[in-house]
């Protein structure tokens, strides 16, 4: 039986998403990776425990977490809420997407229809057993369906009572300012545009998106801040053996360990050192310096990750020298 720490809400820094009245932990548990099938539940487990215990509210999923068995990211999150945590649901934020490619045929495929954001959400509530989820996000633009569809199809989820507020992913200024001239006509709560950020990805102040969503009562929740492990120090000396890099597991991420890379890295791991923090601390304490940032989402293999980096709200300040230094190196 699972029974958290009293004391869990000591530490946590909680910040409110947009100008609604939902709060949510600095730190966020994304269930991306090691929790669909195949993964070691035991483990699963372990780290929903550890980041329940650490002040972490908000867990993050999606229709197609647990890859290539879509939604077994969610059953298993649904497995440990029954085993002694969905008495705690309360305190808890749940968020899920849909957006990419979920089941077979015309109606499942990566799309924004109403048809497809509707099912997608009574499955996901079905594989999680829950009445409502606080957060449901659309996942990624769709240029094929009509903006207003889609915006739609969110504020009826809300108005059927399956999802609190809603959210949008890996929309850009534009595509965010588009939807929500929709979502103020239908007074939907939207709250929050869910897109990549690091140090090593800085594609939303390019876009100026940080400075709409701050100018617009929207906060970020921010994915990949440590860049898919590159802002650890796991790749300080290069590609270790049983990296998800060595395993082919980030393609996307191929060439990009250069020479320049290293030096950069280990450039601001001295930073880092000198702040008292380790690196990985640091790009997201960086990261939520961000004034549009309201969390971070941070993936996990095993529980030790997620409490040494929940310990970067500890340190979320930096001199006007530390910042040089960063953009220094980051140029």
């Amino acid at each position: 039986m699972f029974i958290p720490e009293n004391n869990r809400y000591e530490k946590m820094v909680y910040n409110r998403l947009g100008n609604s009245g939902l709060k949510v932990s600095a730190v966020s548990l994304g269930l991306w990776q090691n929790f669909g099938f195949g993964s070691d539940f035991a483990n699963a487990e372990k780290m929903v425990h550890t980041a329940f215990n650490l002040g972490i509210t908000h867990f993050d999923l999606a229709n197609n977490y647990g890859h290539p068995y879509n939604g077994s990211a969610e059953e298993n999150f649904g497995k440990i809420l029954d085993r002694g945590m969905r008495e705690y649901r309360d305190e808890m934020c749940i968020s899920t997407k849909a957006g990419y490619e979920m089941w077979d045929g015309p109606y499942g495929d990566k799309n924004g229809s109403r048809k497809y954001l509707t099912a997608s959400l009574d499955q996901s509530l079905k594989r999680m057993k829950l009445d409502y989820v606080d957060i449901y996000y659309h996942h990624i633009f769709d240029p094929g369906t009509p903006l207003e569809e889609t915006a739609l199809a969110l504020d009826n989820a809300v108005r059927q009572g399956k999802a609190l507020y809603v959210g949008i992913s890996n929309y850009n200024s534009r595509q965010t300012e588009e939807i929500q001239k929709i979502f103020k006509e239908l007074r939907t709560p939207f709250i929050v545009n869910q897109p990549s950020y690091s140090m090593l990805n800085r594609w939303v102040e390019r876009d100026n998106l940080d400075k709409y969503c701050l100018e617009n009562n929207l906060s970020l929740a921010v994915f990949s801040p440590l860049y898919q492990g590159f802002l650890t120090d796991k790749y300080l000396h290069g590609v270790p053996d049983d990296s998800r890099l060595a395993k082919g597991g980030a393609p996307w991420l191929e060439g990009q360990l250069n020479d320049e890379m290293l030096t950069r890295l280990n450039k601001l791991n001295d930073i880092a050192l000198s702040r008292g923090q380790k690196l990985s601390q640091m790009a997201l304490s960086w990261v939520l310096h961000n004034k549009a940032v309201a969390t971070v989402l941070i993936g996990a293999s095993r529980p030790s990750q997620i409490i040494e980096n929940a310990e970067c709200i500890n340190k979320l300040d930096f001199t006007e020298e530390e910042i040089r230094e960063i953009e220094e190196v980051l140029k």
